[in-house]
């Protein structure tokens, strides 16, 4: 991909910053937006020199939702065809991503704003922060797999209540259903996040993290937890003479900070079953 245009990307410290980048349209997502967060996340997790990634919006807001100004969806004509909407391009490689995400909030999280943070590991949002799945107040319908991500962290409940109304609600809602981790200052919500992506960075294994991430994702919704103890299981048996495992308890022993040597890049188990989707 040619420079990037909507977004920015930058890396100090083993973390990726990529930020929505049209703070004169209030971060307004569109589909050469949607390409660029894409490409910005396969990015980071192609990078070993990555550990986290931290998703935030330039100027005072997040994301003020689609933009149907600057240009248009970029539907196939045939109806039948594979095609992805643009929320979705961003969420769902968040989704497969082998790094922790954390999405930092400010301002407006509506629409497209709102649905591409929740495969994010992390949410910390500012006091400012507002958010809104308006979608049924514009005549469509929940976008980014919003509606598989949104019942899991909130509950059906809740998740009903914000969808079917498409109604705003304000950062202390947001926290006490769970949707957001923390809620911060404005002026300290990305000290908070590069906060955190130091402790992820110096206390946990990168492989350790890219495969408990998505065993979460993949094994949580299934009928049985039988798939999920055979993995475990396979998973344990190889760990107990890892080189992080042996870091790992070695650092503990010593009381020290752990080095651990394993790379995502390639050190994943290559029998994982979504390796292959």
């Amino acid at each position: 991909m040619d420079a990037y245009r909507e977004i920015t990307y930058a890396v100090a410290d083993q973390t990726a910053t990529i930020s929505l980048n049209r703070p004169e349209e209030r971060n307004g997502y569109t589909v050469r937006m949607a390409d660029e967060l894409a490409h910005a996340f396969d990015r980071a997790d192609s990078d070993d020199d990555v550990r986290v990634v931290i998703l935030t919006g330039a100027g005072e807001h997040f994301c003020a939702g689609l933009d149907l100004s600057t240009s248009e969806l970029d539907t196939p004509d045939d109806p039948d065809a594979a095609w992805a909407e643009p929320a979705g391009r961003c969420s769902m490689r968040i989704f497969a991503m082998n790094k922790p995400v954390i999405a930092a909030v400010r301002g407006a999280a509506v629409g497209a704003g709102a649905t591409i943070i929740l495969p994010a590991d992390y949410r910390l949002a500012a006091t400012d922060a507002r958010f809104g799945y308006v979608f049924s107040r514009r005549g469509i319908y929940a976008e980014g797999a919003s509606a598989w991500f949104l019942p899991r962290l909130v509950g059906m409940g809740t998740a009903l209540d914000w969808m079917v109304s498409g109604r705003a609600f304000d950062a202390a809602e947001a926290l006490s259903a769970g949707l957001v981790h923390s809620v911060h200052e404005p002026e300290q919500l990305l000290d908070k996040a590069h906060q955190l992506a130091r402790t992820l960075i110096a206390t946990t294994a990168p492989v350790s993290v890219a495969v408990i991430r998505q065993m979460l994702y993949r094994m949580s919704a299934l009928e049985s937890p039988y798939p999920a103890h055979r993995l475990d299981s396979r998973l344990s048996a190889e760990a107990v003479d890892s080189p992080d495992a042996q870091e790992g308890f070695a650092s503990f022993r010593q009381r020290r900070s752990p080095a651990f040597p394993g790379r995502v890049s390639k050190d994943l188990p290559d029998y994982l079953p979504w390796l292959h989707e």
